[in-house]
């Protein structure tokens, strides 16, 4: 994928010089401006130079909202999102956010110091991409969300992250994907061997500060 293909993002850096990145995809409906006011609650140590880079999803009808155009990852066909999904959708994704973690490498930062992080939609892409990229990451960081195509993770998963942390969160009312959804995807992740923190929290679809705590502590210890 060319530059001039590249998502738009919101870029922050914590100083100047990174070292480190963190590609962190929002949720449907959002953009990337989402989760940028986030970034001085982390706490991250003095230490640490990190860019975040906050994508913007392309803009598509959403079939389940009647049609409607907005940002998304794919299109969601049925309420409980996995009985019918849009798999040409999913992968045209994983294609957008591979090339910004490459273009992360070309900037001098190895794949080995980047996280990839979302929520919601974004989780569900951050763990399908994840699985699938041949390369190493630091860390892969999915908030309440779910592993889209869980079916073919057991064929096109890649060892190259197998012992990659990841973290997981959820809400236990979340009414947008279910804690079920999100405990199936955590059981299929440890059946194919992943170490995945799971944790979850008495919220509905959205982030709290016990949360935002436990993924500061996650950032710390894998941003090495």
């Amino acid at each position: 994928m060319s530059q001039d293909n590249l998502l738009q993002c919101i870029e922050i850096q914590t100083a100047p010089h990174p070292t480190h990145s963190v590609v962190w995809l929002h949720g449907l409906g959002a953009d990337g401006n989402d989760f940028a006011p986030i970034v001085p609650e982390l706490r991250l140590r003095d230490s640490l130079a990190v860019r975040f880079v906050f994508p913007h999803a392309p803009v598509q009808p959403v079939t389940i909202n009647g049609g409607m155009a907005m940002r998304s990852w794919y299109d969601i066909l049925v309420p409980n999102l996995v009985r019918l999904e849009d798999e040409k959708g999913i992968r045209q994704s994983e294609r957008s956010v591979d090339a910004l973690i490459q273009r992360e490498v070309a900037r001098g930062i190895p794949t080995e110091k980047i996280v990839l992080a979302g929520f919601s939609q974004g989780c569900a892409m951050t763990l399908h991409t994840g699985l699938r990229a041949p390369y190493k990451l630091a860390g892969l960081m999915g908030l309440s969300g779910y592993l889209p195509l869980i079916d073919m993770a057991d064929t096109e998963h890649h060892s190259a992250n197998t012992d990659t942390p990841i973290f997981m969160a959820h809400g236990t009312h979340d009414p947008v994907v279910t804690l079920d959804r999100a405990e199936a995807s955590h059981q299929k992740l440890t059946s194919l061997g992943y170490q995945v923190q799971w944790h979850t929290y008495p919220m509905q679809h959205s982030v709290c500060p016990e949360e935002i705590s436990d993924i500061s502590a996650f950032l710390n210890k894998v941003l090495t």
